[in-house]
């Protein structure tokens, strides 16, 4: 996908250049957002952003992802990011319900894989 994009912006593809800056500044508005707490105006923005990256590269993610979120979104999620190697990796939502999205889920054969947010920066631990 990555080089596919490189060709296609070498070649003077305006509706690439333009999906990519329009990632960028979704990019910022992403960090005052987070910034300032408002994590449903975040979600929301998630969603524009798996929008705006689907029109960019329409194989970023598999038949099954693309259920899933479909599936996620009926079950009150509000927005979703996949992370990871192109075409795979994990999905990340942001769900009003958590509980009927863990359902709606589950009765799909996902597995739910629970993660916290490190906020201290990179560290070792030194045992004696």
């Amino acid at each position: 996908m990555l080089s596919d994009q490189d060709r296609r912006l070498r070649e003077g593809d305006e509706a690439m250049l333009e999906n990519l800056h329009a990632t960028k500044e979704m990019g910022y508005r992403s960090c005052d957002l987070l910034l300032e707490g408002d994590l449903e105006a975040y979600a929301e923005l998630m969603h524009e952003h798996w929008e705006n990256k689907r029109r960019r590269s329409p194989g970023m993610a598999s038949d099954r992802i693309d259920m899933l979120y479909t599936l996620a979104r009926r079950s009150g999620v509000i927005g979703g990011k996949l992370v990871g190697a192109g075409g795979g990796g994990f999905l990340v939502v942001y769900a009003r319900r958590p509980s009927d999205t863990r359902q709606a889920m589950a009765a799909a054969g996902a597995q739910e894989l629970l993660f916290d947010f490190e906020f201290g920066g990179a560290h070792a631990s030194v045992y004696a």
